[in-house]
């Protein structure tokens, strides 16, 4: 295909992918290696894949354990809406600071290293939480330093999967696998969701924290024991890139020059910007609009759809790739898919429509939204795989910045228009704005090439 440029000898190793069925069979050889020393071998792939859905998984769960336990914490502590609002907006704040510096961290070091030490830190933090809100007298100053550092801690986490995935996996197989530990998010929010139903009646609001701490720390401990087994080590090594060689190296700042890298952070920020507003505002549209309707479906429907949504545009776009297609045309497809079809479902909700029809049609606008992380989320291993977890990072806080901005502007909108028709609208606007400037100006050919750098060698 056109925009396609794997050499022959990557087209051989794609068709041995993590999509080939037959690697997961018993028959397997465990002796064989692959070319690049640099990437997993396949049972060690395969090891991760499950580790990294389940750290996604266990990272969304420690989030979302300060907001199922909000209303039982405020009544306790005598906390008004505002004080609320204080303590789990302090997420965020932390989680836009720490996302480049993660990044460049993961490219320096190894993102194993980096997310072994987030994942001890949040693990701490959650389960600290209890002791900090019965330490004295000033319970929301602690809460809300909790939740900073949270976000501080985590903050670092999605970045440095994107710069593990881009030194350990190939191109062909990218995408199914950082779809397949997004996936986990919407899993560790359904867990929390779950935890809290059973344990904050028998139990209460501290147990949670205790769990979802305990859980994370054991998964800290088996990213640990990879450690341990020497499967990685850092090295000063000289390689010539099997994707692409013949480029010179360029500094990942200079990056910010080219049009495809500005394409690409936008409409990653789009994406993030309209999921925020759909995860912050969904609740209350439902609330309002179908006030006798059952809050566990629309509450559980539409994430319980993104989790095989996700899984399947990830296996597509890897598909695409190993049969032929073109990078560039296989991302486009995906963020098409999860920009402009997802807009089409959100459409009629500007209108009347009733309860079910609204659920499938936010159902399926989440759903597709996923296909996102085979799309432009993923583009940014294709561009710059040297810098990769850097300027993942970079889209990360401009997506949360603008996630802030488009939620706090919903509200205003809600509250002057009275009318939910003008944030659908302003969603279906950012969306079709940011697939625009990626369609025209997005592009996978590679803009930087290492020659002397740091690399994870196995």
């Amino acid at each position: 295909m056109a925009e396609s440029h794997t050499t022959g000898d990557q087209k051989q190793d794609l068709h041995v992918s993590l999509l080939d069925l037959s690697i997961y069979g018993l028959q397997e050889s465990e002796k064989e290696e692959p070319r690049n020393q640099n990437l997993w071998p396949r049972p060690v792939a395969r090891k991760w894949l499950v580790v990294l859905f389940m750290g996604t998984c266990l990272l969304y769960c420690a989030r979302m354990t300060m907001p199922v336990c909000a209303v039982s914490m405020a009544a306790k502590f005598h906390w008004s809406k505002i004080e609320s609002g204080l303590v789990l907006g302090g997420f965020f704040w932390g989680y836009c600071f720490t996302q480049i510096l993660g990044g460049h961290l993961s490219d320096i070091v190894g993102g194993e290293r980096v997310l072994l030490m987030s994942a001890a830190s949040w693990a701490l933090i959650t389960a600290g939480t209890p002791l900090l809100a019965h330490l004295g007298s000033h319970q929301l100053f602690f809460m809300t330093l909790a939740r900073i550092l949270m976000g501080l801690l985590q903050g670092v986490f999605f970045p440095s999967l994107a710069s593990l995935c881009s030194q350990r996996v190939l191109e062909g197989e990218r995408g199914f696998l950082m779809s397949a530990m997004n996936s986990g998010s919407h899993l560790g929010t359904l867990l929390a969701g779950g935890m809290a139903s059973v344990m904050l009646e028998q139990y209460g609001w501290e147990s949670m924290f205790y769990c979802s701490g305990l859980l994370s720390g054991l998964w800290a401990l088996t990213v640990w024991q990879y450690l341990l087994k020497g499967e990685v080590s850092l090295v000063q090594v000289k390689t010539q890139n099997r994707l692409q060689p013949g480029l010179s190296r360029k500094h990942w700042l200079k990056l910010f020059k080219k049009p495809p890298v500005w394409a690409m952070v936008f409409a990653h920020m789009c994406i993030c910007s309209t999921s925020y507003t759909f995860l912050s505002w969904l609740p209350t549209f439902f609330k309002e609009s179908f006030p006798d309707a059952q809050a566990g479906v629309y509450n559980v429907v539409p994430w319980l759809t993104a989790i095989p949504s996700a899984l399947s545009g990830g296996f597509v776009s890897d598909l695409l790739i190993i049969r032929g297609y073109g990078v560039l045309t296989v991302r486009k497809i995906m963020q098409f898919c999860a920009m402009g079809a997802s807009s089409l479902f959100i459409l009629p909700l500007a209108g009347e429509v009733n309860f079910p029809s609204a659920v499938i049609f936010i159902s399926a606008s989440v759903g597709l939204s996923t296909f996102s992380s085979s799309g432009a989320s993923v583009n940014v291993q294709d561009l710059t795989p040297s810098c990769a977890g850097a300027l993942y990072g970079f889209m990360n806080m401009m997506g949360a910045f603008m996630g802030l901005l488009l939620v706090s502007f919903s509200g205003y909108l809600i509250e002057i228009t009275l009318s939910w028709a003008t944030v659908f609208s302003l969603i279906i606007l950012v969306n079709t704005t940011g697939l625009g400037i990626f369609l025209i100006f997005g592009d996978a050919q590679r803009l930087d090439q290492t020659a002397h750098c740091q690399l994870i060698v196995v």
